[in-house]
């Protein structure tokens, strides 16, 4: 039974990785005698549905002789930030309607995880990344959110909404496939 235990304990952790992320850099914030020192690292990852917007997650890590052997459970403390980072944004809106995890990590042994979800905003052409903690029993409140808008920075495309030749929407710096046609309804 305890080798199992433990053997679960080393596999959660990357089991719950998420696709591609960047390490971005950490800093040391405890010093520890034996093991890595507690710190906050920080990473980068690309929306992978939202073409031109990338995402910034800085969290707590709690380092010691408890992360080497994996029994560490890390603070609920996270941040996100995300920015277009090209000159035009693009997704296919009906893909794009319903919340989705864009990131998720195991962050300690009971069985906690952080998590990213994406939720879009037809109506304002926007969308929000929300960063938050969970156990399977009980969760934090502790989030962070981050909004992304087709009019929000960037050199726009347009002023406004409009339709292109090929059914495609252009909303400011946002090229938009399969627009819904009713923002106002969920």
């Amino acid at each position: 039974m305890n080798r199992l235990l433990l053997l679960s304990a080393a596999v959660l952790p990357t089991a719950c990785g998420s696709g591609e992320t960047d390490k971005i850099g950490r800093a040391s914030t405890v010093f520890n005698m034996l093991g890595k020192n507690d710190r906050i690292e920080v990473e980068g990852f690309d929306d992978p549905h939202v073409q031109g917007v990338a995402c910034y997650i800085s969290y707590a890590k709690k380092g010691g002789l408890k992360e080497m052997v994996n029994l560490e459970e890390d603070a609920s403390d996270a941040s996100v930030s995300c920015v277009q980072t090209a000159s035009s944004i693009s997704f296919d809106e009906t893909a794009v309607r319903k919340p989705k995890e864009v990131f998720k990590r195991g962050t300690g042994f009971a069985f906690k995880s952080r998590q990213i979800v994406r939720y879009y905003d037809p109506k304002r052409k926007a969308f929000a990344y929300l960063v938050y903690s969970d156990k399977i029993v009980q969760g934090s409140p502790k989030n962070s959110l981050s909004a992304v808008s087709c009019f929000g920075s960037g050199i726009p495309q347009t002023d406004g909404v409009q339709a292109d030749t090929s059914g495609k929407l252009l909303a400011g710096a946002c090229i938009i496939s399969n627009p819904i046609k009713n923002p106002d309804k969920r």
